[in-house]
């Protein structure tokens, strides 16, 4: 039996996964700055569009001028933000009124909340820092990491997947979903990195690039948070070409080690009777690398590679959701916890 806000909590799930796919697109169309300012466009609150909003517009951003397309593209991007921050917010005060039951994730829905208003500053400054590489890196790895607590929060308010009981296999399949949970985590870094600073086609063949197994490349630039300042505008990138081959180049290998670790964890589900986690794991796996290599032999077509962002979210979610149903039971957990207080009052003693 599912607990009360359970079915908000779907929908911010289902809402949160649209603006990740909302700002991937944003971000590939070079929408980023379709709005130079925040949180209106233009100094209004939708895309101007008559010819006196135009003729301001034009007049208090002069450099600026306004391309439609793209202000829409970053506003529906912006409205779909507004909309699930007000639902997580709906959320975090409606756990106020069920504190009482036992169990309830207030905790977890208020740190929701204080996470989408962490990502609406991380939105303002990826436009008023002009896409610097860091920021928006840390937006996009913040949108991951809200879709994940919702759908853990989803899970909580489900009622189902129970915790196992424990057993040295079930420990030692739980250790494998955790570190494999810390590598596509890794990856998802990789990607976001590689992204942000236009970097996804800087190798053009596989499995060499430029033709070579280990080519020219600029690790200490590519990887460097402090060598790219604050002001000059990102769009493009400002990286040169052996400073991008780098990131590309480490984003493949991620991928390579990314896909051993979740196909043994797929195998080790399978062996372990776990049969539907281990086909989920295995099919987002098996579409995301199809999508990546895609987007390398055909040079980023733009719905691929929005569907390249989406499939690693799903592949996040599929991940976490392993970890779920591995995870201890609570009246395993509080036992170990008390048996630790205890030696520790006796050494005290």
């Amino acid at each position: 039996m599912h607990k009360p806000g359970y079915r908000w909590a779907v929908i911010g799930l289902v809402l949160c996964f649209v603006v990740v796919i909302l700002g991937a697109y944003t971000r590939l169309v070079h929408a980023g700055l379709g709005c130079p300012d925040w949180p209106g466009c233009y100094g209004f609150i939708s895309v101007p569009q008559s010819d006196g909003a135009l003729e301001t517009a034009q007049m208090r951003f002069p450099d600026d001028p306004v391309e439609a397309f793209k202000a829409w593209a970053e506003m529906i991007h912006r409205y779909a933000a507004g909309l699930l921050g007000l639902l997580i917010l709906g959320l975090a005060l409606y756990s106020l009124k069920q504190r009482h039951q036992p169990d309830y994730p207030v905790a977890l829905c208020f740190g929701l909340l204080g996470l989408v208003i962490c990502q609406a500053l991380f939105g303002m400054w990826t436009v008023t820092l002009k896409l610097w590489p860091q920021v928006v890196t840390a937006h996009l790895l913040g949108g991951f990491t809200t879709l994940s607590l919702l759908l853990l929060l989803s899970l909580r308010l489900s009622g189902r997947l129970q915790a196992l009981p424990a057993s040295p296999g079930i420990a030692r399949l739980r250790n494998l979903a955790r570190l494999t949970l810390l590598v596509v985590i890794g990856q998802i870094m990789l990607g976001g990195w590689t992204s942000t600073n236009y970097a996804a086609v800087a190798c053009i063949d596989l499995p060499t690039c430029h033709g070579e197994w280990w080519p020219e490349m600029d690790f200490a630039t590519g990887f460097n948070l402090l060598h790219q300042e604050v002001g000059p505008n990102y769009l493009g990138g400002m990286l040169e070409g052996p400073g991008r081959t780098a990131i590309h180049f480490t984003h493949r290998i991620g991928a390579v080690i990314t896909t051993l670790m979740a196909l043994t964890l797929a195998w080790q589900l399978w062996r372990s009777r776990y049969p539907l986690l281990a086909s989920l794991v295995t099919l987002m796996l098996t579409v995301q690398v199809a999508l990546g290599v895609t987007n390398v032999l055909a040079h980023l077509p733009l719905p691929v590679a929005v569907a390249h962002n989406g499939v690693a979210a799903l592949l996040l979610l599929s991940v976490i959701s392993v970890n779920y149903r591995l995870r201890a039971p609570t009246s395993v957990r509080r036992p170990m916890q008390s048996n630790s207080s205890r030696r520790t009052l006796a050494g005290s003693v």
